[in-house]
């Protein structure tokens, strides 16, 4: 379809293109002077006194996992609603992802989720920031404190995102950013964690590269030398300065990007208002969205068709949207090696039959907004109940 509007389309400009081509003249492809150099930048940009990229959040929550000692029985609650990876990495410790229920209006973990599901075997808590609005991070923290835990912060969707004025990844000792393709800070691939806790940041930068005892990456530049050791078995999670390239014109567009998506998530919030079938995304007053993501819920009690169908109508007139997420309760694997039961999860069970996320990027444009809020009032009016 000719003016088909994309769910997703990366803010890619000559810039990051003239970036790339500079990298690939270099002759440095891999972990290099450009990596090292974006960390710098988003050390500095977020104001965490330490920043280890690495080549996905997945990578970057691995390592947090390992540095922190998590060991095979130990127990990790994550929130269902997220992407599997949050759980993922809790199993590759033959760990337990304890999955929990979320809050019905935010759809982020709730402190009385987790108190519920602490027992003598919890290590860690990975709160997720889901469509980049932050959890209520000051009770989380303190139940952490209370019960001597770690805290995880999953900010896969929260760059750039603030709670009660701070940037996420300031507010607690431990958060993990992605830069997958269709994130806020699009590398094609990547992520960075920060930390306020030195010898976490030391293990990752070891354990990211073959558990190699120096600045490895190095060893080929004229200061560098070949030898180097290996202290523990660690692992391939290094950027690289072609994806750091990306990275680092993104990352100067950062605010940019966050102003123009905050201005199209004005128009659909003040242009779908007034539909009553559709429930909108709200957003607490002491924090900012990143708005990563714009969910919508249909209200299926008014509704003549469900959640896929309106979705194929949908595109039918040229609209892609998409769904965030099935909840992690959901998928096979969980659900059968972890006993899980659909019945436990009411809120993100309802939710997960109502949520459509709409396209939200810098490049989108108004009009295009604009069409979309159309098709779905469009769409409402035509099979109201």
């Amino acid at each position: 379809m000719k003016n088909f509007i994309q769910f997703h389309r990366p803010f890619i400009s000559e810039e990051e293109i003239n970036e790339v081509v500079d990298t690939l003249r270099s002759g440095w492809l891999s972990m290099g002077p450009k990596t090292i150099q974006f960390e710098q930048e988003f050390k500095e940009y977020i104001g965490t006194p330490n920043s280890v990229s690495v080549n996905s959040w997945t990578a970057g929550g691995h390592l947090i996992l390992e540095a922190l000692g998590l060991k095979e029985g130990d127990e990790v609650i994550v929130p269902t609603m997220t992407f599997p990876a949050t759980a993922e990495i809790v199993c590759y410790f033959k760990a337990k992802p304890v999955i929990v229920d979320v809050d019905p209006v935010t759809l982020n973990i709730t402190p009385e989720a987790i108190l519920k599901a602490i027992t003598p075997k919890t290590k860690a808590i990975i709160p997720v920031h889901y469509a980049g609005q932050p959890c209520d991070m000051d009770e989380i923290l303190e139940i952490a404190k209370a019960k001597n835990l770690h805290v995880i912060e999953d900010a896969a969707h929260a760059l750039p995102s603030t709670y009660k004025g701070k940037k996420i990844g300031t507010v607690s000792p431990i958060t993990c950013f992605s830069f997958y393709a269709t994130k806020t800070l699009a590398a094609g691939e990547g992520g960075m964690i920060c930390t306020s806790d030195e010898l976490l940041a030391e293990r990752t930068k070891i354990m990211r590269l073959h558990g190699i005892n120096r600045d490895a990456w190095k060893r080929y530049t004229e200061e560098g030398s070949w030898y180097y050791e290996v202290v523990a078995p660690g692992f391939k999670y290094n950027l690289t300065d072609i994806q750091a390239s990306l990275a680092l014109i993104q990352l100067r567009k950062v605010e940019l990007m966050w102003k123009a998506r905050a201005d199209l998530a004005e128009v659909y919030t003040e242009q779908l208002k007034d539909n009553d079938l559709i429930e909108l995304p709200t957003i607490k007053s002491d924090r900012t969205t990143s708005w990563h993501l714009y969910p919508i819920r249909l209200k299926l009690d008014g509704l003549k068709i469900n959640r896929s169908e309106f979705i194929l109508e949908l595109k039918k007139i040229g609209i892609g949207v998409s769904v965030h997420f099935m909840p992690v309760h959901k998928h096979k694997y969980y659900q059968e090696t972890f006993d899980l039961n659909s019945n436990d999860y009411p809120v993100s069970e309802d939710a997960f039959q109502k949520l459509i996320s709409l396209p939200i990027y810098p490049n989108l444009g108004k009009s295009s907004v604009e069409t979309v809020v159309d098709g779905i009032n469009t769409l409402t009016k035509k099979y109201r109940r």
